[in-house]
């Protein structure tokens, strides 16, 4: 396989060509390097010449290839980018190709985060009008070259279809033949992008530009990589979380045919073998004993036992409207609730893996990287080079939902030491479905304790909540984003409701364990919009109000837009109150998402029938690429929802393994789904999570209306039905 090693040989690529690079909005600009912004002849990259985060590549085949600096795990980023391009350029689709741009943060910077990566639901609206303005710029540089040309005013050339033309002379060129001459032209500064209403390709279903690659097998993932003389290894992880290794044994492993060598990382234990077979054979073999003075040795029972008991508590202070106390002992009626949530794996398709390939003074990485800078640099300080010296190739990756965007590059700095072990040449890394589901950075296990009150005529007056969890962001680079202490990945989505309650509190309380957490597809909000959507739901109906009016009535001009997608919803399921249905409507990554859910009650557990989703993501890139993101997460959320969870034994050891002990939502218990999108002028946003946070307090809700049964505990299902 062909993989470009750098930048400068990638863009060399297939000969003389246009490249565009777009401005940097100004939190990038900061870390950009110096230079006039300039066109970026492929043969050459000129010291000096500014360098952009993004770029556009038209080739002398006429095929139009554009950089992408957010990884593609499945959720559509590389045909979303490329129709803002095609659409500014007026490109024929079928000449669009998308690629992963090079590791480097001071040219690819998100700018939602200062650093390369992907995340937060930030592609589509990190990137819009830097792709809309690349896309524009090469536009405008291949008409001026048509101009030239043709010897004719360049307002005077039209572009359709990927083809340059001047009705009134009968000239035209495809974009190909103009894209040398056009390398030579200075770009516009600020291009002039397309008005929304002469979209041609924004807002309609062009087919997915990796479909083909991905259908035909000729779309590279990491485990498709394979060097000279390249090793295979596996890691021997500890049992618990915190413990350490003490001693090993490897006698036994090397008799096995096939392992190469053994050595001790900071993790565990490495096996080296000559393929998958040996290493994990090898593995097996080992005899490892562990130092647990560090570990957790509580069970999930005693762990959820003291969050509960912190939850009872007030926390550190969040929000704090008007005197929650005092309207509680005030009101007329109340109503307490506690919530339990589980520790969850993400468990993608593809588990993580990683090839290092060591040379004499340089180093290159093949992995599906979620956050460029901080995993290229964990390999650069691992490994003991430059950075400039250690090359990370971005490759397509199988699904992350969180998984692969770790704060301490765990698994970039495990694949540098196995590799740094073994010594030169390449070595691949693989972790198996077991290693992941055991090996931790879970959605944090969380308990809500909840108290509201009515008054004599029903109406809320007093919201008390405190949510005990872990920090994700504590001990990582992402603390910075700390502020005062809170953790708003702990509680996002329940500081400020989108109801008026006149007393309302917040606290969190800050819970410690070894056990590794991480983001979670759609992060706080999978446990706080369950929390806020099932309370608000049965405080209503302790008011006597409908589950749709009430919140219709609670909402104000700044929540128009909530409003708007819970009146979508309702109208697409027929809504009246009916028994078996329950809705949620939850704001997240700043896209708005309510959903109906249909359930029916087989042999005691909650059968989700059908799901009504309305969506505002701002314009609509892609419809195609939304319904899918809405279908897909709502088949994630609900799965998680009704089986899942990580659980503890006595001693600290986790109980799953695999999907047979943490099953995923099969094909015969997937709803039927209907998305409807709003639709909108504003500016696009993330629509990767947003899909999630609703489906389960929706299931939630349905369930209590048809059995009068609260789910006050996830998963719904007992674990031991699983």
């Amino acid at each position: 396989m062909t993989i470009h090693s750098n930048r400068r040989a990638f863009l060399k690529g297939t000969g003389a060509g246009l490249v565009i690079g777009v401005m940097l909005p100004a939190m990038a600009k900061a870390q950009q390097k110096s230079g006039a912004m300039a066109a970026l002849a492929t043969d050459e990259i000129v010291e000096g010449t500014f360098a952009p985060n993004a770029f556009v590549r038209v080739a002398p085949d006429d095929t139009v290839t554009v950089l992408i600096k957010h990884v593609e795990f499945g959720q559509g980023t590389y045909t979303g980018l490329s129709t803002l391009v095609a659409e500014e350029m007026d490109a024929d689709w079928g000449q669009m190709r998308a690629t992963s741009a090079p590791a480097d943060v001071t040219l690819y910077a998100n700018t939602a985060f200062g650093i390369q990566g992907t995340g937060g639901s930030t592609a589509m609206p990190n990137s819009y009008m830097q792709m809309r303005k690349a896309g524009a710029a090469a536009r405008a540089m291949l008409v001026s070259a048509a101009a030239d040309r043709f010897d004719v005013p360049a307002q005077e050339i039209t572009v359709s279809n990927g083809v340059v033309s001047h009705e009134a002379s009968g000239q035209s060129a495809r974009f190909g033949e103009l894209a040398e001459a056009a390398s030579q032209i200075e770009p516009p500064v600020d291009p002039q992008v397309k008005d929304a209403k002469d979209f041609a390709l924004v807002g309609t279903d062009v087919p997915k530009v990796d479909s083909r690659a991905k259908s035909d097998g000729t779309a590279q993932f990491t485990l498709d990589v394979y060097r000279d003389d390249m090793l295979t290894a596996m890691v021997v992880h500890p049992p618990k979380f915190g413990a350490t290794l003490a001693s090993h044994d490897a006698t036994d492993a090397l008799k096995i045919p096939g392992v190469v060598k053994v050595e001790a990382v900071s993790q565990g234990v490495a096996v080296y073998g000559e393929n998958t077979f040996a290493a994990l054979k090898g593995r097996a073999a080992i005899k490892a004993e562990w130092d647990e003075s560090g570990a957790e040795t509580r069970s999930t029972e005693q762990m959820m036992a003291d969050w509960a008991e912190a939850a009872e508590g007030d926390g550190k202070e969040v929000t704090n409207k008007g005197d929650a106390k005092a309207a509680l002992a005030e009101a007329a009626t109340t109503h307490e609730v506690t919530l339990e949530f589980p520790f969850l794996a993400h468990t993608p398709m593809e588990p993580l893996d990683a090839v290092v390939e060591i040379r004499d003074d340089e180093a290159e990485i093949w992995m599906g990287c979620q956050m460029q800078t901080m995993d290229h640099g964990a390999f650069a300080k691992v490994l003991g080079m430059p950075q400039d010296k250690v090359t990370l190739n971005t490759m397509l990756a199988g699904g992350s939902f969180g998984r692969r965007a770790t704060g301490d590059s765990h698994f970039a700095v495990e694949a540098a030491e196995v590799a740094k072990a073994r010594g030169k040449g390449a070595t691949k890394l693989l972790w198996t479905r077991e290693d992941d589901i055991r090996g931790g950075y879970y959605r944090p296990l969380t308990v809500h304790k909840m108290k509201g009150g009515l008054d004599a005529d029903g109406a809320i007056t007093a919201w008390d909540h405190t949510i005990a969890t872990q920090s994700i962001m504590a001990g990582t680079p992402f603390e910075m984003m700390m502020k005062d202490g809170l953790d708003p990945t702990a509680y996002e989505g329940a500081q400020e409701l989108p109801y008026a309650v006149p007393n309302h509190r917040l606290g969190w309380a800050q819970m410690e364990s070894p056990v590794s957490v991480l983001w979670w597809r759609s992060v706080g909000h999978t446990h706080t919009a369950y929390a806020v959507e099932t309370f608000i739901d049965e405080l209503l109906a302790k008011g006597g109000k409908d589950a749709v009016e009430g919140r219709l009535a609670l909402m104000g001009e700044e929540q128009a837009r909530e409003a708007a997608v819970l009146k979508r919803v309702a109208d697409m399921a027929g809504w009246s109150g009916q028994k078996g249905f329950g809705l949620a409507v939850a704001k997240s990554f700043n896209s708005y998402v309510a959903e109906i859910a249909e359930v029916e009650d087989r042999d005691g557990e909650p059968h989700i029938v059908n799901v009504w989703c309305a969506v505002d993501c701002g314009v609509a890139v892609n419809p195609n690429v939304i319904r899918a993101q809405m279908e897909g997460g709502i088949g994630y959320g609900a799965g998680a929802a009704l089986y899942d969870a990580i659980t503890l034994g006595e001693g600290g050891s986790v109980q799953q393994a695999n999907w047979d002990s943490y099953r995923m939502l099969r094909i015969g218990e997937m709803p039927n789904i209907e998305v409807s999108i709003i639709e909108s002028e504003a500016d696009p946003t993330g629509v990767g999570e947003p899909g999630t946070p609703p489906i389960a307090p929706a299931v939630a809700n349905a369930w209590r209306t048809l059995t009068g049964e609260r789910m006050a505990t996830l998963p719904m299902v007992p674990i031991a039905q699983v």
